[in-house]
């Protein structure tokens, strides 16, 4: 992974072919909002589809707290559309199948030569990109927990949100 994605760096904001094929950027679907960006190593992945399931439980409530999840991995779009309908998963899937930003953030997946894909890193980004947190999950362990993300997710709102704390008046 590239030195400089480490927390209060802006993370770079990538445009890619989300699962339905239309080009989406990072900004864009982080709309104001705090942001969990999650790069895997691809459906036939049994560490992925385990970490999968905590994501889609920690869905609902990213949808109700005003939080997005974005997953990106190397996948067409139709292998991310067909996987993420299986999944039962209602955010982006963003498709960098031509291994651009897998070489520019340097997350290669060097252990896997068949298929490339990208090392399993989680981002905890604020709106405007910049990183909260960064967990490298070659290793199972080394993903964030749902109590991580749940306490990153928060952390930013407190910060971003003017209205978090009655004025007392």
């Amino acid at each position: 992974m590239r030195e400089d994605l480490k927390a209060g760096a802006t993370f770079p904001d990538v445009k890619l072919l989300d699962h339905s094929g239309n080009v989406r950027s990072l900004s864009e679907l982080a709309g104001g909002d705090p942001v969990v960006v999650h790069f895997y190593r691809g459906w036939f992945c049994p560490k992925e589809r385990r970490f999968f399931a905590g994501l889609l439980e920690l869905q609902a409530e990213a949808e109700v707290a005003y939080s997005r999840i974005v997953s990106i991995s190397v996948e067409p779009p139709e292998v991310q559309a067909a996987y993420r309908a299986g999944l039962g998963a209602r955010w982006t899937f963003l498709s960098d199948e031509h291994r651009v930003y897998v070489e520019e953030l340097e997350l290669l997946e060097a252990a896997d030569t068949v298929h490339r894909p990208f090392l399993p890193t989680v981002f905890t980004l604020y709106p405007d990109l910049r990183i909260c947190r960064a967990y490298g999950g070659n290793w199972y362990w080394g993903r964030p927990t749902l109590e991580e993300l749940r306490a990153d997710m928060r952390t930013i709102s407190k910060e971003i949100r003017s209205d978090w704390e009655p004025s007392g008046k």
